[in-house]
């Protein structure tokens, strides 16, 4: 996903880690919700060897993680 190139961070703050992916979809700055996500070669990030991640809900895959995260703020996410 080339979230990054499509919503950068203002100048003095971090690029990674899930809190900065969250300030990008909520912190006043980059894309903001509601728009539609479609995340060609889904199938692909789904294979790709990752540890997954303990959420309120359960043991989550870092693609389910992603996706929880964007719908959570409002983004549609269609996985193709």
């Amino acid at each position: 996903m080339r979230w990054a190139r499509r919503s950068p961070a203002p100048e003095g703050t971090s690029a990674g880690g899930w809190d900065a992916f969250r300030d990008c979809l909520c912190g006043g700055f980059g894309l903001t919700a509601p728009f539609t996500l479609v995340w060609h070669d889904a199938d692909i990030a789904r294979q790709a060897p990752a540890a997954a991640v303990f959420a309120s809900d359960g043991l989550l895959s870092y693609v389910e993680e992603i996706v929880q995260i964007l719908e959570d703020a409002g983004v549609t996410v269609v996985l193709a």
